[in-house]
C-alpha cells in the first residue's frame, strides 16, 4: 500500500479521534433513534455548566425560556444572561417561548367564543397572584418571551410555546394556536425528574429510570436550575444521561427536526 493511500485511510480516523465525544454519531442524519432534549429556564445557576456539557457532547437542544427569577443577574432573559444566550445561538440550539412571567394556567373562564383564563405567574410584578387574562393577553405573554429571545439571539424562535408546568386546557391551546403558537409538552418517560425533591428521588435513581424508560421519539424535559432540589440534577445527571443514551444508539435533535414541529420553525 502506498503512503498516500495509507494516509487517505487513516485521515477519517484521525478526524474522528479529534472530535468531541459523540460528534460523529450526532451529526448522522440517518439515526433511527432520535430523542429531543428540551430545557426550560430556572434559576440559571447551573446554566454555564450545562452549556459546557452540551458543547462537549456536541448535543443541540431546544430552550423554552421565560423571564424567571435567578440566583444571579436580572432574570433569565435579562441583560446579565444575554451573552450566554448569544453563545447558545452560535452553537445551533433552538429557542421557543415559556411565557414571559412564567405564567401558570389555573383555569378556564369566560365562554368558548370569548375565552378568559385564570392565571398565576411565578415571576414578574404579579408573581404569586391569581388574576384573569384574555386570550389576546395570554398570546401577548407568549410573544413577549419570543420577541426577547429573538433580540438576544438574533434568531427567530420557533412558533412553539410550553406552558409552565405543562398546565393547559383545550381552550388555552386553541387560543394560542389562533395567534400562531403550538404547545409542546413532553413524553411520559421524558420527565427527567429534576423538579422532584432529593428526598423523593436521588440523582442516581433518576438516571437509572431515564436510561431504562426513554424510547426513540421521546421529548425530554429538564431545567436550567430548580430552586427546591437540594442535590442539583444538573450537571450531575446530564452528562451521564447523554453518554448512556448515545451508547444505546440514540441521537439528539432539536424540535426543528421533530416530525410534528419541523414546519413551526418561525412565527
Amino acid at each position: 500500500m502506498t503512503p498516500g493511500r495509507l494516509r487517505a485511510l487513516l485521515l477519517p480516523l484521525a478526524l474522528l479521534a479529534g472530535m468531541p465525544a459523540g460528534q460523529a454519531q450526532t451529526s448522522d442524519s440517518r439515526c433511527a433513534k432520535p430523542v429531543y432534549l428540551t430545557l426550560d429556564t430556572g434559576h440559571m445557576e447551573v446554566a454555564p455548566l450545562m452549556a459546557d456539557v452540551l458543547k462537549r457532547q456536541n448535543v443541540q437542544v431546544t430552550f423554552f425560556a421565560a423571564q424567571e427569577r435567578t440566583k444571579e443577574g436580572d432574570g433569565s432573559l435579562g441583560e446579565h444572561w444575554a451573552p450566554w444566550w448569544r453563545a447558545r445561538a452560535a452553537e445551533g440550539h433552538a429557542f421557543a417561548s415559556h411565557t414571559w412571567d412564567h405564567t401558570y394556567w389555573r383555569g378556564d373562564l369566560g365562554t368558548p367564543d370569548k375565552p378568559l383564563f385564570k392565571v398565576r405567574p411565578s415571576a414578574g410584578p404579579r408573581a404569586g397572584q391569581d388574576f384573569t387574562m384574555t386570550a389576546a393577553e395570554y398570546c401577548a405573554e407568549i410573544a413577549k418571551a419570543a420577541d426577547r429571545l429573538q433580540a438576544l439571539t438574533g434568531q427567530k424562535p420557533m412558533a412553539l410555546f410550553r406552558a409552565p408546568g405543562g398546565k393547559t386546557s383545550p381552550r388555552l391551546i386553541a387560543s394560542a394556536q389562533a395567534c400562531g403558537y403550538t404547545h409542546v409538552g413532553w413524553s411520559p418517560a421524558g420527565f427527567l425528574g429534576d423538579e422532584l425533591s432529593t428526598a423523593q428521588a436521588s440523582n442516581e435513581a433518576l438516571l437509572r429510570k431515564a436510561l431504562r424508560d426513554i424510547r426513540a421519539g421521546d421529548i425530554l424535559l429538564a431545567h436550567l436550575g430548580i430552586w427546591s432540589r437540594t442535590d442539583p440534577w444538573a450537571p450531575a445527571v446530564l452528562e451521564p444521561l447523554i453518554v448512556g443514551l448515545k451508547e444505546r444508539g440514540f441521537c439528539f435533535r432539536t424540535l426543528r427536526e421533530h416530525p410534528d414541529y419541523a414546519t413551526k420553525t418561525v412565527r
